[in-house]
């Protein structure tokens, strides 16, 4: 399945008139293939494995670009990245059920959430230009 999403970035790509350089691409495939949310210097770590000569720059020039592009997120509150299932979307407004036991994040899109955010940031003539709202609790699994 994340060949499938890494097609379909790759297809948007072109679309935009950007390019999604090998290292960009390894960095992506390194986050869906662990599939949770990871520190710059975790990813790191793990793209030394292809690129031994990679340094912090490398990770951080990847990460903002995939950001910018809506890629992906920044977790604020644990200063780590997840992968956006929402991508082709890059102006929505990402809601993370974060579980402060397991660290599971669900990302989940609402409309009518994003309706009021509209709504809020044209009564103070302010545009929005990137919002994630974070939101710390228990998952189910964690729960019991």
């Amino acid at each position: 399945m994340h060949n499938l999403l890494i097609e379909k970035i790759e297809t948007l790509c072109k679309k935009r008139g950007i390019k999604l350089t090998t290292q960009r691409r390894t960095v992506l495939d390194i986050m869906l293939t662990v599939n949770k949310a990871m520190s710059a210097y975790d990813l790191l770590d793990l793209l030394k494995v292809s690129e031994p000569q990679a340094k912090p720059p490398t990770i951080y020039r990847a990460l903002e670009f995939l950001l910018e592009q809506g890629f992906i997120h920044k977790v604020e509150s644990s200063n780590s990245y997840i992968v956006c299932p929402h991508f082709q979307d890059p102006q929505h407004i990402s809601i993370l059920f974060i579980c402060d036991k397991c660290q599971q994040i669900i990302e989940k899109h609402s409309q009518d959430i994003e309706h009021q955010f509209n709504l809020l940031a044209q009564q103070t003539d302010f545009l929005i230009k990137h919002s994630v709202l974070e939101i710390h609790g228990f998952c189910q699994k964690c729960q019991s």
